[in-house]
């Protein structure tokens, strides 16, 4: 199971726990693309904080992956755009 799907369970069985607050800090800092307080890292455990790191490298990939379908989509505009100019 990938991590983000494991910190959605996560919050959505304690919204009010405290991890579950550093994961919703931590998910729209992500989404929003705002700053994190890092030191709220140090309030999960090992396991938490381990899934925490899940995250971060899922988020890293999904961005690069969103980069390049961008990218593709970009390119074949330009090639239909080449397309109707011939």
């Amino acid at each position: 199971m990938r991590a983000v799907k494991k910190i959605k369970r996560i919050i959505e069985k304690n919204p009010q726990d405290q991890t579950s607050q550093v994961f919703s800090k931590l998910i729209t800092s992500l989404a929003e693309e705002v700053d994190f307080s890092l030191k709220d890292l140090y309030l999960l455990d090992a396991n938490e904080f381990q899934l925490a790191m899940e995250v971060l490298q899922e988020w890293r990939l999904d961005r690069y992956y969103m980069g390049k379908a961008k990218l593709f989509d970009v390119a074949q505009q330009a090639l239909v755009i080449g397309l109707q100019e011939n």
